[in-house]
């Protein structure tokens, strides 16, 4: 007599089918899937993270990974500055000690480049080796475009996802009678208004850090233009075009509303100086908002409303960043690795890894009446913020190009924006200046391409 399905993939039989897996017949739903990866018992995977909520979640959950399927894992945590260095390390020396790695999701071109992750595009449609409820497209295709694939491969899951929002003192809009800035006119209107509007206080806190971080805040804006610093579909430079100064001049504009010292600013002090109550706003990622209700680091609790990236004359753009768990590409054990991230990334325990203080990636989640209950208006700007993302994805642009070069092109970018913010340079000089560099990095990109 024919076995059914369930007791296919409970036996544990050896069932060879287009190359997949043994001791996997045919797709699983979630439970069925966890028992069939523990009829293959005696397997481990290593794990190198980052120190992150993320990591902690995953970790917390790890025991009852551990229980539910029968395979060990080891955990190694590093510093963020230091994982990718560890990573090309141990892809340079052949190690394969590593099963999955967490991955910077800003860089996959450069992973790609260095051919250090498994494509897993086979795995996910793999109707075994993946749990049939497992859902891939319920992942925000923001992150799952962002921070998860490049040039048509997938290299990464998303588990540690951000975008950028605004923020805004509730308490100080309804007292001067302001709404909620939903343009970028709106927006700088509002900074000029809260600028020394009491003793103390400024228009807007963000990241504005001479350099890369500058560029990246300048990033926030330049699609809302039309601009481009290079064209990430040509890698034409086009830093010194009308639209992008006039990007550049918003930039400046908005941050002169500021707290003095903003040139000196990267992610803690801008979010540092919103919650210790210096600024009427601040711009800047999702992900740090609960520094905002933690009362040890802040003084605006429960005085907070969010909206998701205000709307330039092209439209609503936002960033994604953040990090996501991949395959090394010399892993001994890929089948036990990618059962660890479709487990922890999975329909199933995404609730379970929020509550123990993951990052929500899944539409479902997103939208899930636990999610948006605790805090609707948080949950609407998280989503509407994503959205944003998703918009920029849709024009064929990355917050961070997807080039190798990323790293070049923003540090070379900013530090000319960077004098301009200085006023060492005019707007338009800065621009000037900053082409010949940039055309330099444009020729390495084509010619790798």
């Amino acid at each position: 007599m024919a076995l059914s399905r369930r007791e296919i993939l409970l036996s544990g039989l050896t069932v060879s089918v287009a190359g997949l897996p043994s001791g996997f017949a045919q797709a699983a739903p979630f439970a069925a899937w966890e028992a069939a990866l523990k009829s293959k018992p005696g397997r481990e995977v290593r794990i190198l993270a980052i120190s992150h909520p993320a990591s902690d979640a995953m970790k917390a959950l790890t025991p009852e990974f551990e229980a539910a399927t029968g395979i060990k894992v080891t955990w190694e945590v590093v510093g963020s500055g230091e994982i990718m260095s560890k990573q090309l390390l141990a892809q340079t020396a052949r190690d394969t000690s590593y099963d999955v790695y967490m991955v910077r999701g800003t860089a996959l071109a450069e992973y790609e480049a260095k051919r250090m992750l498994t494509d897993l595009r086979d795995l996910i449609q793999n109707t075994a080796a993946t749990p049939d409820d497992y859902d891939f497209e319920d992942i925000h295709v923001a992150y799952r475009q962002g921070i998860g694939s490049t040039k048509g491969k997938v290299l990464g899951i998303p588990v540690a996802g951000e975008t950028f929002f605004l923020s805004y003192r509730k308490d100080l809009f309804e007292k001067y009678g302001r709404a909620a800035p939903q343009t970028m006119d709106e927006l700088l209107d509002a900074a000029r208004f809260f600028q020394n509007k009491e003793p103390g206080l400024s228009g807007i806190s963000m990241r504005a850090e001479t350099g890369r971080t500058l560029a990246l805040s300048w990033e926030l804006f330049t699609p809302a233009f039309g601009a481009n610093i290079i064209d990430q579909k040509t890698w034409d430079v086009a830093v010194d075009s009308s639209e992008t100064l006039q990007s550049l001049e918003y930039l400046l504009a908005l941050l002169s509303n500021a707290p003095p010292d903003v040139e000196t600013y990267s992610w803690d002090a801008a979010v540092s100086a919103f919650a210790s109550g210096k600024t009427a706003m601040w711009f800047d990622a999702t992900s740090l908002q609960p520094w905002l209700t933690d009362p040890s680091k802040s003084k605006v609790v429960g005085k907070v409303g969010y909206v998701p990236p205000p709307a330039g004359p092209k439209g609503r753009f936002g960033p994604v960043g953040g990090w996501s768990l991949g395959l090394p590409a010399n892993s001994r054990n890929k089948e036990a690795g990618w059962a660890f991230i479709a487990w922890m990334t999975s329909k199933a325990k995404a609730k379970d890894v929020i509550a123990k203080g993951g990052v929500p990636s899944r539409v479902s989640t997103l939208t899930g009446s636990d999610f948006v209950g605790k805090d609707p208006d948080l949950a609407r700007a998280i989503k509407e913020s994503l959205d944003a993302a998703g918009n920029l994805l849709a024009i064929g642009r990355n917050w961070v190009p997807q080039t190798a070069e990323a790293n070049k092109i923003q540090q070379t970018a900013g530090f000319y924006a960077g004098q301009a913010l200085l006023k060492k340079m005019t707007p338009k000089e800065a621009l000037a200046a900053a082409r010949p560099d940039l055309e330099q990095i444009s020729a390495r990109i084509k010619k790798s391409n």
